[in-house]
């Protein structure tokens, strides 16, 4: 690896690092709504709902979109606005417009680039276009790190001990790839999911009377 690949791969973490302020830490995707439907009480329900979603939900969706904007940053703002309309619920819709708008901040605050608000993976497309950053490591990275993300609610939420999160973590390092190359190069027409329980959690989520999460 050279000295680039190093400065891209140290870029990559820092932006997807729990420490970089976008809040992803307040979200959670409507699994806490599922938490407490009691619907995922365990590592192995968790896993199995992470799967799902990265294959046929958001996970997916994201990847096109972020792989879509990354392609043809001057389509950003046309991605962002189907982002924008692809979010199943208010809430989601909220997690992940500030999400991005927080990452657009921070970036442009940092580096330089563009501050305008837009969808979480379409902010990070246009960032990492803007410095090189290769398309298939940003797009298993980014996978890897919003998995982390809700494997972080759940050890909170279930509650879950933190060996089991990491070995949920390590289960779907696979699935991050495959579904990172499968939406490298997909159309923007193919960019529809199917996680319809997920979606529902989402909707069902504004309404749950206790909530440890803002989604």
């Amino acid at each position: 690896m050279n000295t680039e690949d190093l400065r891209h791969a140290q870029l990559l973490h820092q932006w997807l690092s729990p420490g970089y302020p976008t809040g992803a830490f307040a979200w959670s995707h409507g699994l806490d709504r599922l938490i407490d439907d009691g619907e995922i009480a365990d590592a192995a329900g968790l896993e199995c709902w992470l799967r799902g979603v990265l294959g046929y939900g958001s996970g997916w969706t994201d990847a096109v979109l972020l792989a879509n904007a990354y392609r043809a940053p001057e389509r950003a703002d046309e991605v962002a606005e189907l982002a924008a309309a692809l979010a199943p619920s208010r809430e989601r819709f909220a997690e992940t417009l500030d999400q991005g708008t927080g990452f657009a901040r921070v970036t442009s605050a940092v580096a330089g680039g563009s501050e305008t608000p837009r969808a979480y993976p379409v902010a990070l497309a246009v960032a990492a276009a803007r410095e090189g950053v290769g398309l298939d490591l940003t797009l298993t990275l980014y996978l890897q790190a919003f998995v982390a993300n809700l494997v972080s609610a759940a050890v909170r939420a279930v509650p879950l001990g933190q060996t089991d999160g990491q070995r949920v973590i390590t289960a779907l390092s696979g699935t991050c790839i495959t579904v990172a190359q499968a939406a490298r190069d997909t159309d923007l027409t193919q960019v529809g999911g199917a996680a319809i329980r997920a979606d529902m959690a989402s909707l069902h989520h504004e309404t749950q009377y206790s909530r440890m999460f803002r989604s």
